[in-house]
C-alpha cells in the first residue's frame, strides 16, 4: 500500500480541520488549509467535496464561509479516510476484505505470497484503524506544545494547551504494555511521540 498524494492531502486537511476545531475555530477556508500545507488549492477543494460527501467534513457557502469536522475527531479513523480516497489497504486483492478478487494462483489456500501479504494487509489495517484524527491531533499537539510552536488556525496563536482528557487518555495509552510487533516499531520510530 502507498498512500496517494490525494490521501496524504485528505489526511493532512483533516488534521488541520482537527487543530481549528482545538482552537475553537468554527470555519476554515479551502484556500487558508491550501496555505497552510502548500497544496493546490483546486485539487484540494475536489478532495474536501469527497469527503463532504462521505460525512467527514461539513462546509458553509459564502465569503465567512469555509469547512469543519463534521464529527468528533474521535470517531474519525484514519483507515476510514485511506480507503475512501486510496481505495483497499490489500497489497494484492486476493487478500482485500473489501475488493477481493481470485487471483492466478492455483492453490489459493495453500499460497505463500497470500499468507505473506494477509499479514502485511492485516498490519497496515491493525494500526490504520486503531487511531483516529483524535489520537494523530493529539500526539501532534502535544510535541507543538513541547516545543513552544502555536497551534495552527488558532486566534492568538498562543502555544498550544492539551487538554486535560486528552492527555489522561494519551498517558493511559502510553503506560499500557504494548502486545503487537508494529507497537514496538511505532515506538522505536516515533519515540516519545508515538499515537
Amino acid at each position: 500500500m502507498k498512500l496517494s498524494k490525494r490521501g496524504e492531502y485528505a489526511l493532512r486537511s483533516l488534521i488541520n480541520l482537527g487543530f481549528a476545531a482545538e482552537a475553537k475555530r468554527d470555519l476554515v477556508q479551502a484556500s487558508e488549509l491550501a496555505e497552510s500545507e502548500q497544496l493546490p488549492v483546486k485539487f484540494l477543494e475536489q478532495i474536501l467535496q469527497e469527503l463532504k460527501e462521505a460525512g467527514f467534513v461539513k462546509s458553509a457557502r459564502g465569503k465567512f464561509g469555509g469547512y469543519r469536522l463534521a464529527k468528533p475527531a474521535r470517531e474519525i479513523k484514519i483507515g476510514e479516510i485511506v480507503r475512501l480516497i486510496d481505495g483497499p489497504l490489500a497489497p494484492i486483492s486476493c487478500v482485500s476484505q473489501s475488493a477481493y478478487e481470485k487471483c492466478t494462483c492455483p492453490d489459493e489456500a495453500h499460497c505463500g505470497l497470500r499468507m505473506l501479504m494477509l499479514d502485511v494487509r492485516n498490519a497496515i489495517s491493525g494500526i490504520l484503524d486503531r487511531y483516529t484524527l483524535a489520537d494523530v491531533v493529539g500526539v501532534t499537539i502535544r510535541k507543538m506544545r513541547r516545543h513552544g510552536v502555536p497551534l495552527p488556525f488558532a486566534e492568538d496563536s498562543a502555544p498550544v494547551r492539551m487538554p486535560a482528557r486528552l492527555a489522561r487518555r494519551l498517558a493511559r495509552r502510553a503506560s499500557a504494555p504494548r502486545t503487537s510487533p508494529t507497537d514496538s516499531v511505532l515506538s522505536d520510530l516515533l519515540g516519545e511521540y508515538t499515537i
